[in-house]
């Protein structure tokens, strides 16, 4: 693939050989720097809940390229926006180029201001119809060449395995609560 230091093939016999999530997203880190050059990664799963308002997304941040800034297992509540509807209710690929873009869709970017990010690529991970986590990559650069965007797709993908779906995700996709859930058998008084 033109444009990258390592060549996808490589890049994925190397993640076969990890044997544990922190390896793997590390390396995967890694690779990320030499496709998309500075800037943050995370991995944001969706643990949104049946008991959650149903026009907000609970997120919670499985992995950090920068954990000072960005801890693990931080929280946030998305409102549904374009941007959301885009990864959690369609499944489709975002990709935002400069700085108003990026002001316009992220309610937090003052918090990503410091770093000079001016793009994201953020892509979904899936089960069936279902995002349950984010494959979010911001650069310091203001537009994204096609075979980078490309190759953090791929990372992306690589990247789904490594990361679980939260265990309450599917009662609120499939309009059960989490009661009728557990006890199918179970009749209200």
């Amino acid at each position: 693939m033109s444009g990258t230091h390592t060549p996808l093939a490589e890049i994925l016999d190397a993640l076969a050989d990890q044997r544990s999530a922190a390896a793997a997203l590390s390396r995967i880190d890694e690779f990320r720097r030499s496709i998309a050059g500075s800037g943050v990664f995370s991995i944001q799963q969706n643990v949104t809940t049946a008991d959650d308002p149903p026009d907000e997304i609970r997120l919670r941040r499985y992995y950090s390229s920068e954990v000072r800034h960005y801890p693990v297992n931080g929280t946030k509540r998305k409102a549904l926006t374009p941007w959301t509807e885009c990864l959690f209710l369609r499944g489709r690929v975002f990709v935002g180029e400069g700085v108003d873009v990026l002001a316009r869709h992220f309610d937090d970017y003052s918090q990503m201001r410091p770093w000079k990010l001016q793009s994201v690529v953020n892509v979904p991970l899936m089960r069936g119809n279902v995002c349950y986590a984010t494959f979010n990559v911001f650069g310091t650069r203001p537009r994204w060449q096609p075979h980078e965007i490309l190759g953090i797709r791929v990372l992306a993908l690589a990247a789904a395995r490594w990361v679980p779906a939260a265990p309450d995700l599917g009662y609120r996709l499939t309009g059960t609560s989490h009661a009728d859930s557990r006890h199918p058998d179970s009749t209200q008084a």
